[in-house]
């Protein structure tokens, strides 16, 4: 693990200037404000927009570059495949960059480098599915802490104090879960060079992050009987796992019948690694699912991030079947699982 910052004798100057006028509300929800970007497509909805006007048709020709950062150093090898999304709030860019998924914080005005973070994973990181810098990160503030979270390409989530760049020490081990453990299964062939991993960013739900799987890249397993990829929530304070559902249910689980001739038991993937959306409104979490290898269509479930709890399917199936649009929902609170009517 390394970390820099650069920061830290003028934040200190800055906190104790400014803690005693700044009043804090007990229990206060954070809003982001209307021109920041707080999640990894704007908003948990996943709209990918924001209400600005500055920049539009008739100064768009004006533009310049007002500054830039280059990653090649922020890894052990430059990078060619930069897919992140930047986050930005109260004027500070968050993004991972380099080949070891490095977090950086960047002034959004000047562009200076206000800290880095990453992590040296070993060969663990080198037998990663999916590697590089990934498409981002999550934030999570609760009008007091701020932290910003992320998944290291060893499939570990990792917490760090948005201010500082350090880890909270307070949350999982010493600011790290291990997602490869605590997963209700055994990762094969062993923990180094098992195959799971993920390059999305996690998911902030109220107080859940929300954290899925993915497997080698382009739906090309060596086999079927490989790790699954299930869902789950954690607790943003302490990293306690709240809940996971299985993908592919366990016996004695809602639809594991279909699964015939028991194939529920060896196949493995069904990874939902793409970008996880929230309708905060309902209170579900919609999850896209790929599909086992061997399934011929991906599925696609939504989840009450307050619990699991199945609302609806379209489809079902298994083994060598078709599995579709089921939607099941969570209660994060609880890890409950149950059919909706």
């Amino acid at each position: 693990m390394f970390h820099w910052n650069i920061r830290g004798l003028v934040r200190l100057c800055v906190i104790g200037s400014v803690s005693a006028v700044l009043p804090i509300v007990a229990g206060a929800q954070w809003k982001a404000k209307a021109t920041e970007w707080p999640s990894y497509a704007a908003d948990l909805a996943g709209t990918r927009y924001r209400p600005l006007d500055q920049i539009n048709a008739a100064n768009f020709n004006d533009l310049e570059i007002a500054w830039r950062i280059k990653t090649d150093n922020f890894g052990n090898r430059p990078e060619y495949k930069l897919e992140g999304t930047p986050l930005m709030v109260n004027g500070v860019l968050y993004a991972t960059a380099g080949s070891r998924r490095a977090v950086i914080a960047l002034d959004a005005v000047t562009g200076e480098l206000l800290w880095i973070h990453g992590e040296h994973e070993g060969a663990r990181g080198g037998a990663a599915p999916r590697q590089l810098s990934g498409r981002g990160l999550a934030y999570w503030s609760d009008g007091k802490e701020e932290r910003i979270l992320y998944v290291t390409p060893g499939y570990k989530l990792i917490c760090l104090d948005a201010k500082t760049g350090m880890r909270e020490q307070g949350f999982g081990n010493k600011g790290a879960v291990d997602l490869k453990l605590t997963d209700d299964q055994e990762i094969l062939p062993d923990l180094t060079t098992g195959e799971i991993g993920i390059q999305s960013a996690p998911v902030v739900a109220e107080d859940t992050v929300i954290v899925g799987a993915a497997f080698r890249e382009g739906m090309t397993p060596k086999s079927m009987r490989n790790n699954k990829g299930y869902v789950r929530g954690f607790d943003v304070r302490t990293g306690k796992r709240l809940w996971v559902f299985h993908t592919i249910p366990k016996k004695g689980e809602f639809g594991y019948d279909t699964w015939l001739n028991g194939s529920a038991e060896y196949t493995g993937n069904t990874g939902v690694w793409t970008q996880i959306t929230v309708d905060e409104e309902l209170g579900l979490v919609y999850l896209p699912v790929e599909s086992s290898p061997a399934l011929g269509y991906g599925h696609f479930f939504g989840a009450d991030f307050g619990g699991h709890h199945r609302r609806w399917k379209t489809g079902e199936g298994g083994g060598a079947t078709v599995q579709t649009g089921i939607s099941l929902c969570f209660r994060s609170r609880d890890g409950k699982a149950g059919l909706a009517n």
